[in-house]
């Protein structure tokens, strides 16, 4: 199967790099992408938004023969969602990574602005469940590898058309709710508990982990994945 990763907010397609090697071993064709003004000042990345995240990864999609797994991680996943309602019919599943799909008109989250763009944060910035699986020795390793995003991508409100996106199957790899725990959360969602709901094929698999979970597990990461893109 081909894969399209994309990774969430600071990251690039370096990130999916300890992963990809277990799908392409298990015969899989993976295609990590970075997303467009990742690492780009504010001089060329200030008119840059979430639609062209999107586009970038629609035109990843149309580049390969369908039918495509298309896999978003955190902020990612609301690209995973908007190529999956421009291509429905070329889109065989949805692998959100620790994220849920999100309801046309919502973003991804708000954080400070500096220079222009958004900087990693660093880890220290996440609640403890977030982070609590990563070890100094990850830490130090990976925060190198973060870069800025546009300004504009983490707060840019997604548009998504009438629901044609709901017939693609979608898996949920969450770092610590299994389905059981999710559909008894659902209530304090709000719209993106409709849009969870209006789904017609989704499952919940607990991948039992932070956040981050390319960094913290990776094989373990790839084996879930591998399992949903041959589930039937």
């Amino acid at each position: 199967m081909d894969i399209i990763l994309i990774p969430g907010l600071w990251l690039d397609a370096s990130s999916w790099s300890e992963v990809t090697t277990d799908l392409e071993r298990a015969g899989h064709t993976v295609h990590p992408l970075t997303m467009p003004g990742v690492g780009l000042p504010a001089a060329e990345s200030a008119d840059i938004g979430i639609a062209d995240w999107v586009d970038a990864a629609v035109a990843a999609v149309d580049a390969v023969a369908a039918p495509v797994v298309v896999v978003g991680h955190s902020g990612g996943g609301n690209v995973a969602w908007g190529v999956a309602d421009a291509r429905p019919d070329r889109v065989s599943r949805v692998i959100f990574v620790d994220t849920v799909p999100p309801p046309s008109g919502f973003g991804i989250s708000e954080f400070e602005i500096v220079d222009g763009v958004v900087p990693f944060p660093g880890w220290k910035f996440f609640p403890a469940e977030d982070v609590d699986d990563l070890d100094e020795a990850t830490r130090a390793r990976t925060a190198p590898l973060t870069h800025s995003v546009p300004a504009r991508v983490p707060t840019d409100e997604i548009e998504l058309g009438p629901g044609a996106r709901h017939r693609v199957p979608v898996t949920l790899l969450m770092g610590a709710l299994d389905q059981e725990t999710l559909e008894s959360e659902l209530e304090q969602w709000g719209p993106y508990a409709d849009e969870f709901r209006a789904i017609d094929d989704a499952e919940v698999v607990r991948i039992g982990s932070g956040h981050w979970p390319q960094f913290s597990v990776p094989n373990r990461l790839a084996a879930l994945l591998d399992a949903a893109i041959t589930r039937r």
